[in-house]
């Protein structure tokens, strides 16, 4: 009895060889699973990006109804959004400042409308509330494949540009976008440098006489639905922006070193001239669509829908649907 007892009790454990080949087994099976639930946990944040460009050009199209026409790029990067010049070509701040009103921000709006002279020099007050506007970030904005929703460095070294800003206080960090509005199939930069004002009011005694960008929004825009003869549905709004790795946070790339309420500048607007690509190590574009995801880079198109694209689509499918008019009406993808 006691023997056949202790020829039990030698048995009531695992080996050392039988615990290896569990743990081996284990990891071999978590091997499998963390790719799956990487997968899964990216294709949710595709998804919330998307509905983001739904959101953002749903805000834009309650901007056509009201003010008919396409929010505006504003003037230039050394101002910011002012409530009280209203919209379309008078409006100085970017195409994300048009439409705050209708995305649930009225309040951020109405931080610049004070019922001033819009000729003049801005109040202190204003441009304290111009601090606050450019300081306050939005998750909307930001793909979550990319970065969240919180300050980026304002600037760097080599721009000149930080601290520079006529109707807000500075500040040494801002709030930014992933996303950005189609000034067309341009070649180039979305503003043109010989337009820089030296003060705010040489800026609004400026000539507000458009570039010759086929797009929606660009400098002095005031895009209205007709303009686009195209069609909604073959023409790009808006969609995510080429950024490189490595730059996310630093202000150090010209594509991405000013803030998302800021007047025309390459930060938050794009073109259709090139190939779009996924974000990498070492490339850096002013002008290029782009995402931190593979193999697709999200679009939202004047008509209120949001596509997923391939990188690989033929270029010339991408300048047709940058054009808003140049009667080679191409189907989205």
């Amino acid at each position: 009895m006691n023997t056949r007892m202790s020829s039990l009790s030698r048995h009531e454990g695992f080996t050392l060889v039988e615990l290896l080949v569990v743990i081996a087994i284990i990891g071999m099976l978590m091997g499998l699973l963390l790719p799956a639930v990487q997968q899964a946990r990216e294709a949710a944040r595709s998804t919330q990006c998307s509905n983001n460009l739904k959101q953002l050009v749903t805000g834009a199209m309650n901007h056509v109804s009201i003010v008919e026409s396409y929010p505006t790029g504003g003037w230039h990067y050394y101002m910011v959004g002012d409530a009280d010049r209203g919209f379309g070509e008078s409006q100085p701040g970017s195409w994300y400042f048009c439409i705050l009103p209708y995305i649930e921000q009225s309040a951020l709006y109405q931080l610049s409308a004070l019922g001033e002279n819009p000729n003049s020099a801005p109040s202190g007050t204003k441009k304290a509330n111009g601090l606050t506007l450019i300081t306050t970030p939005i998750p909307m904005f930001h793909c979550p494949s990319r970065r969240k929703a919180k300050l980026y460095t304002y600037g760097s070294g080599n721009t000149g540009t930080a601290g520079k800003i006529y109707n807000a206080n500075s500040s040494s960090s801002v709030a930014r976008g992933d996303y950005a509005a189609s000034f067309g199939d341009n070649s180039g930069s979305s503003e043109t440098n010989s337009l820089t004002p030296a003060s705010y009011p040489e800026a609004v005694n400026f000539n507000l006489t458009p570039p010759a960008s086929t797009g929606v929004v660009f400098r002095f825009s005031a895009v209205k639905d007709s303009d686009i003869t195209d069609g909604q549905t073959n023409t790009i709004f808006c969609g995510e922006k080429y950024l490189m790795p490595g730059h996310y946070e630093s202000g150090a790339c010209t594509a991405d070193n000013e803030g998302v309420f800021f007047g025309c500048d390459n930060d938050n607007q794009r073109s259709s001239h090139d190939q779009p690509t996924q974000d990498r190590i070492g490339f850096n574009s002013l002008t290029m669509w782009g995402s931190a995801h593979s193999g697709t880079v999200g679009m939202a198109m004047c008509d209120g829908s949001v596509r997923r694209i391939s990188y690989s689509t033929n270029l010339s499918v991408w300048h047709n649907l940058g054009n808003r008019e140049d009667g080679n009406v191409q189907a989205t993808p």
